[in-house]
This record gives C-alpha cells, structure tokens and sequence, in this order.
C-alpha cells in the first residue's frame, strides 16, 4: 500500500493493518524454530535474536525519529518489558523442542483471552459482548488443536510438554501487550523498541551466556542461521514495531486477536515446507480460531 493510502486510513485501521502483517510474519518462527530447537539451546539461539534485531531497530529509530534522551527516562520500563519478551522467546523455542508447530502455534491463540484479562487489570479496558464471545470461540479453536481433536486426551487434561512450557511464555507475552501501553510515555513505536529490546539483551546476556559459549557455533546446521535471521528481521524487529504500533492505537485483546491467524498462515508455512498438515479433524479448530478473528473484526469498538 502506498503511503497515501496509508495516510487515508484511520488509525484504527493502521493498527489493524499491522497487525495483519504481525501474524503473517511470525507464523514462520514456528515452522523454523521447530526445525532448528533440536540443534541449539534456546538462550543461545536468543541472544543473538535480540542482537541483531535491537540493532536494526536501533538503525531504523537514528535514521527516522533519532533517540532523544528522554526516551530513556525511568529505564525500569524496559527492564520489565525487556523481561518479558525475553522470558516468552526463550520458552518458545524451549517448547518447540518437542512441540509441533501447528500446536505450538494453537497455544500462541490463547494469548488474546490473557491479554483480555491482563488489559483490564492494568488499564480497565472492558471487553463487549461481542468480543467475549469471540475470544470463547478462538479459545475452543485453540485447545481442540493442542489436545488433536481427541476428545479423551482432553477429559485427561493430557498436554505435551512442549505445549506446556510455550503456553507459560504466551502469559508473558499477553502481559506484554497491555504493558507497553501502561508505560509508554509518548515515545515512538521504533524508539521503545529499542529501548526493550536493549534492556531484553542484558538481561538475556546475564541469563544465556553459559549456553552462548558452550555453542559450537561452527558446527551448527544451516536452518539454525536461517532460522536465526528470519526470527530477528522478520519475526522480531518487524513485528515488534508492528505489535507496538497497533498496541498504542487498538485494545490490547483486540491487537492480540490477530493471533488467531497465526495456525493458519503456519499451515501455509507447513505445506510449502514439505511437512506433514494435520488431520482434517485437527483443521476444524483452526476454522474456529478464523471465525474468532472475524467477530473481532466486526466488533463495535474501533
């Protein structure tokens, strides 16, 4: 879209837009990261996630807005969001270790019902009927994919390991959300990116730094770097900034409801990678999560 375009819509519909290109983007983290977590331990796949993808950001917000010093004032905020999105990459790729990327990326769906939850803890943003109704529907989607479509292993609770410790990740990821609005300070989207992403690499040094020298970074397979670059462009430093513009202009369960799209494109991501689709069976909670998003896109508030 040209930026004329852009500049015709309202900001409600820029917010949805980036957030359309969030979960197109971040689909391919799960399909990748699940081919390359065998082969190297997720800390030390992060830290040089966060590196680079801080880097870039950092470019971008010298070479658009600059970074004024006050953008720095009270730097706990990026400590706490940093720590956040740290704790979600690393359990992530801890989960895909033994995950399959269509349910890891079912257990990412869950985010927009916490998120929900989280938004009116911390901003008293009320969630319409409408709404409510919609993150229901995306939640049934979410658990018929984590349990297969198996009813039994669903009265027996019977969750993958991975599953379970990725679902721990999307809690902080759905705090995230509602948190970047509650500490903004009118900083730009790119300069606050920066900012977390910065302090999210500390922390991730003082946490990975055993792992990140045990690597044998020489020896590691090709779809670890592929992977390593498309999670910190694409998947990282994009939709970053996708995810805190569309957070300064949206409600956070609303922004978080793209993740409702994100099972699909991840099907995409699978049938051109070669791998194996689920059964139909399966599919049918991905259609739920679809019709989720579109209620939400119907929803009367923005």
């Amino acid at each position: 879209m040209t930026s004329a375009g852009l500049s015709a819509l309202s900001p409600g519909q820029r917010g949805h837009l980036a957030m359309l290109g969030f979960s197109a983007l971040v689909a391919g983290s799960f399909s990748l990261g699940a081919m390359a977590a065998p082969h190297i331990a997720p800390a030390a796949l992060t830290v040089p996630r966060f590196a680079l993808a801080g880097a870039l950001v950092g470019i971008a917000a010298h070479l658009t807005t600059g970074i004024p010093r006050r953008a720095f004032v009270a730097p706990w905020r990026y400590l706490i969001l940093g720590a956040l999105l740290a704790a979600y990459f690393v359990l992530m790729f801890e989960g895909l270790r033994t995950a399959a990327a269509v349910p890891a990326a079912a257990v990412f769906t869950l985010t927009p019902l916490m998120a929900a939850g989280f938004g009116w803890m911390l901003l008293r943003q009320r969630t319409t009927p409408r709404m409510a109704l919609a993150l229901a529907i995306g939640a049934a989607g979410a658990v018929w994919v984590i349990f297969r479509g198996d009813p039994a292993a669903l009265m027996q609770m019977h969750v993958g390991r991975g599953e379970a410790i990725y679902f721990i990740g999307c809690i902080a990821h759905a705090l995230y959300a509602p948190m970047i609005r509650r500490l903004n300070r009118g900083e730009p989207a790119v300069v606050f990116t920066f900012g977390m992403m910065l302090a999210g690499f500390g922390l991730l040094c003082l946490y990975g730094w055993r792992d990140v020298l045990d690597t044998d970074w020489a020896a590691l397979p090709a779809i670890v770097w592929i992977c390593l670059v498309y999670v910190a462009v694409a998947a990282s430093a994009a939709t970053f900034v996708l995810l805190q513009y569309a957070t300064l202009r949206l409600p956070s369960a609303k922004v978080m409801a793209y993740t409702y799209l994100v099972p699909s494109w991840v099907l995409i991501w699978e049938i051109a990678l070669g791998h194996e689709v689920p059964p139909a069976i399966v599919l049918g909670g991905v259609a739920l999560t679809i019709i989720a998003l579109l209620l939400l896109l119907k929803d009367e508030e923005g």
